[in-house]
């Protein structure tokens, strides 16, 4: 019986693929209104490299159905975060720009900024393994300004008519909706393998950068190159960073599968707690500067938003420091109502003919309409500027205010003339005279095609263990897929990148990497229909390595806002657990009592220290390096309970410093952590500055060799 209904059930499937490729395969591309499309990967331009027509209707048609797909929910960067605080510029930037924020050094510009994972739905948790959003909205004197970024300084794609499929993609696929907020799965890797251009943005993603320890300790970019313009009207290229203050860290991917499920909340609570607490989060901004005449001096395109510029090859000017100061009254109305738009900038800054940035001019206001209501978002508190606004825009869904005055025309006399026209010497924006001699084309540049070196460049300048987190990464994302063409084709492509990586990948799928792929990579991301794609160039070494590239490069030595567990019980020496507390805690370090109960426990001195979590309630992963005081009957306690073994397992496991004292050794005895207590951080009766150096390191990074033998 059994046997008929699987029969009956494959018999059923079997028809249903029927019916799909008949309804499905075969037909042509088409608007909503049944023209014929012969192009969805490029967006109409004035030349090659020049602006985006408004009067791209495929675009248009294609991004306004993406951009309304889901009310309200933001369809990407939904789950977000966000704080209050002030920008202060260190020096007159009047010889790149005439925007106030960059020449006066006296101003205090508040800012709200929004931190965001992409894929995932607003419960998915904050350790999925994405891009994050960082989005930063200067309220200044002349107006509004966002810088919306994320904390990669490159996209996926390089033409905004590519962004919902990326997103479709990358999404849960929709005949089940799984997964939630996860690339691991077949549609994400069909679309990469066949749009190389997504590789570089890709790696970075497999790499430690996608899963931060912590908000406040990953660097933010603007993406794109923009321009600045000074008084006299000269024009340079910038591209934004935001440096961290506490350096860039990140946690393993298996504490991020950990976390998940201790803390879906993590960088969120880490965000809000270390504010509350007055541990300020800080970034400096910093700009990659280039003379409007070496736009061109680069074996690279600088309006391709998939390419960065290294670091080596233009420094990044540190200008000046973001704080952030205060959490939100209110989530829903802050962080959840704030809109931020790329087309939101002020007199000394302009945009660039990046297609990518140019459709986003477009999208991200469509998108508010939706989200917020319609038109008038911009009247919400969180979204208001900090001047006041004059103009004949009135009525409206969600009109709050109450215009005033018989006229709203441009010109008037029965209004006085008013609202007037600014002129430049009064601060009105004035758009960059941009020469345009070039036919109107729907097409991509072949400045553009170049998807293998950036990539390969950036693995090659990654450390050792950084390698093998991406390798991993790798392993775990394709192991995910169930299309074997499609393993093989990435594996192709990984190629392209490192022969090394993409062998070490096959072999951990039991695969092996193909000489050749069932197309040519041309027609695989569709340039047997499209003439105007141009096949991927071959991979070039314009540089060996970018040392900038790799989180080892990060200048940092604090412990501030780091999370000790202190494991302890009724006994405790209270002698090192105050001299160890005194100085760490100066330093802005937390320490947190972890101990076999709630309430209170009693030191050998009969002091009672608050209880921070039970170990019951709690797990390694959520800390930074773990401390055991000594006292007899305080390790006697411990040792009864099994899993306080798995928590200094797990600590030695994920890199961790840990220090013991006195009979605290004995708990590193009864540990996988006794074979290697001559491990580089791991402290016996030391002093505390050795310890606290450990953790400033964030992880012993060397101890990778063996952490994977370690039982949890």
């Amino acid at each position: 019986m059994a046997k008929d209904k699987k029969l009956e059930s494959q018999s059923e499937k079997i028809e249903q693929l029927k019916t799909f490729e008949k309804d499905s395969l075969g037909k042509v591309l088409t608007t909503n209104q049944g023209l014929k499309v012969n192009d969805t990967n490029n967006s109409l331009k004035s030349g090659e490299r020049g602006s985006t027509l408004l009067e791209d209707f495929l675009l248009r048609e294609k991004i306004t159905n993406f951009d309304h797909e889901r009310i309200p929910e933001r369809i990407v960067h939904a789950r977000g975060s966000g704080a209050h605080g002030y920008f202060e510029l260190y020096e007159n930037l009047e010889k790149y720009t005439k925007a106030g924020i960059f020449t006066d050094t006296k101003r205090k510009t508040p800012v709200f900024v929004r931190f965001s994972t992409v894929a995932g739905s607003k419960g998915s948790t904050d350790l999925a393994r994405d891009v994050r959003g960082f989005a930063v909205k200067f309220y200044t004197q002349e107006g509004t300004w966002d810088l919306v970024g994320n904390n990669m300084p490159i996209f996926f794609i390089q033409d905004a008519m590519k962004f919902p499929d990326l997103i479709h993609a990358v999404k849960p696929e929709p005949n089940n909706e799984i997964p939630q907020a996860a690339s691991a799965h077949d549609t994400f890797y069909d679309f990469v393998s066949r749009t190389t251009e997504t590789l570089h943005n890709h790696i970075w993603v497999m790499s430690d950068r996608a899963i931060p320890r912590s908000l406040r300790m990953m660097e933010g970019f603007g993406i794109h190159t923009f321009r600045l313009i000074n008084k006299e009207g000269k024009s340079h290229f910038v591209k934004f960073h935001w440096k961290p203050k506490l350096g860039v860290h990140s946690v393993t991917w298996d504490e991020a599968v950990k976390i998940s499920g201790a803390d879906s909340d993590f960088h969120r609570r880490d965000l809000w707690n270390a504010i509350e607490a007055g541990q300020y989060p800080e970034w400096e901004l910093g700009l990659q500067i280039v003379p409007e005449e070496d736009e061109h001096k680069y074996d690279f395109d600088l309006l391709d938003p998939t390419k960065l510029i290294p670091e080596e090859m233009v420094p990044v000017k540190i200008v000046g420091k973001m704080t952030l100061n205060k959490n939100p009254e209110n989530f829903f109305a802050e962080t959840e109502q704030v809109a931020f738009l790329p087309g939101h900038i002020v007199p000394g800054i302009d945009f660039t003919n990046d297609p990518l940035l140019q459709g986003r001019l477009f999208s991200y206001r469509d998108t508010q309409l939706s989200r917020l209501g319609g038109p008038n978002f911009h009247q919400i508190p969180i979204n208001r500027p900090v001047g006041e606004t004059h103009n004949n825009q009135r009525d409206g869904h969600m009109q709050t205010e109450i215009p005033k005055g018989q006229t709203a025309y441009f010109p008037n006399s029965l209004g006085g003339g008013c609202p007037h026209l600014a002129k430049m010497v009064e601060g009105g924006f004035h758009s960059y005279e941009e020469r345009i001699d070039a036919k109107k084309i729907r097409t991509r540049s072949e400045s553009f095609s170049d998807h293998f070196s950036q990539p390969a460049l950036f693995y090659r300048s990654l450390s050792s263990w950084e390698q093998q987190h991406v390798m991993e990464a790798y392993s775990f994302e394709l192991g995910k897929c169930k299309h074997k063409d499609i393993q093989e084709r990435m594996l192709w492509i990984i190629n392209q990148i490192d022969y090394e990586l993409a062998n070490l990948v096959a072999d951990n799928l039991g695969l092996k990497v193909p000489k050749n792929i069932d197309k040519p990579i041309n027609q695989a991301i569709g340039a047997d229909a499209d003439p105007n794609i141009h096949e991927p160039s071959k991979k070039k070494i314009y540089l060996e390595k970018s040392p900038a590239l790799s989180q080892t490069k990060s200048d940092f030595d604090t412990v501030a806002t780091r999370q000790i567990a202190v494991l302890a019980a009724d006994g405790f020496n209270e002698n090192h657990y105050k001299t160890l507390a005194d100085k760490l805690e100066k330093e802005g370090a937390q320490l947190k009592i972890i101990a076999p109960h709630g309430g209170t426990i009693t030191g050998d001195s009969g002091t009672a220290y608050e209880v921070h979590e039970s170990i019951m309630t709690t797990e390694s992963v959520l800390y930074d390096a773990i401390y055991i005081p000594g006292g007899e009957s305080s390790v006697a306690w411990i040792k009864k309970i099994k899993k306080y073994i798995k928590f200094i397992n797990e600590a030695f496991k994920h890199c961790k410093a840990i220090a013991v004292h006195d009979e605290g050794e004995t708990l590193l005895d009864a540990s996988f952590v006794k074979e290697y207590k001559s491990d580089e951080t791991v402290f016996i009766n030391s002093d505390v500055k050795a310890f606290r150096d450990a953790i400033a390191k964030h992880r012993n990074w060397n101890r990778k060799a063996v952490i994977d033998q370690v039982p949890v």
